[in-house]
């Protein structure tokens, strides 16, 4: 599925220090989220992990709820913020952060459309965490049978979350690889992404995603 890509009026990011510490990153923070392939051995894993993968339908999804993945972004990782700021500090650019945790503002190099976003915190939804495996599919895909721990791992687990901007993670809701796709720059690491993550949590796929990951290791 192609999405559109509206046109975004840049915004300079602010922050209003008043009697909270702030500091800004200018060090090695990794690739920014759009522009790194992943290496040939990771690819190679990847086509390997992909044929293993169980097949099957999608379920028909009934008692699906967000709150059956737990608690939102909890710091799982005891590093003392929690997922959402992690995230946003790991695939933003030029991130100003409040009292060492809250991320106020940065710069994303959106890997869904290849756009800059600059992130302020006055206007969090600009930039969102998506999942890559999305919590409703897993839930159709046999997360309804996990425990809820299990489940909480999972939504909360930062190799199944990554900043994009607002517009195209809207687009993309609870949609697997068969029927959304990002830009072809990004089909690549993508695919790599989600065959982890599905591989690492013992998730199926459905013949169609399948076909699509395939597709995108094929631009690796």
């Amino acid at each position: 599925m192609n999405f559109r890509r509206p046109g975004l009026i840049m915004a300079a990011a602010a922050v209003a220090a008043s009697g909270c510490s702030v500091h800004i990153d200018t060090g090695d923070q990794g690739p920014s989220a759009g522009g790194v392939k992943p290496d040939a051995a990771a690819v190679t894993a990847a086509r390997r992990d992909l044929r293993t993968l169980a097949v099957a339908p999608e379920g028909a999804g009934r008692g699906y709820a967000r709150e059956k993945f737990g608690q939102r972004w909890r710091d799982i990782d005891r590093n003392g913020c929690d997922q959402r700021n992690d995230v946003l500090a790991r695939d933003l650019q030029q991130v100003r952060r409040r009292d060492g945790c809250v991320v106020v503002s940065g710069t994303l190099q959106d890997p869904y459309t290849g756009k800059t976003i600059s992130f302020r915190k006055s206007d969090a939804a600009e930039v969102q965490i998506d999942h890559i495996y999305p919590l409703a599919l897993a839930w159709r895909m046999g997360a309804y049978r996990w425990s809820a721990q299990r489940r909480e791992q999972f939504a909360n687990d930062h190799d199944n979350l990554l900043a994009v901007w607002g517009v195209p993670n809207g687009q993309k809701g609870d949609s697997g690889p068969g029927e959304w796709q990002p830009q072809k720059a990004y089909q690549c690491t993508y695919g790599v992404k989600y065959i982890a993550v599905a591989r690492k949590y013992g998730l199926p796929v459905t013949r169609a995603d399948r076909d699509a990951l395939e597709d995108f290791l094929n631009r690796c």
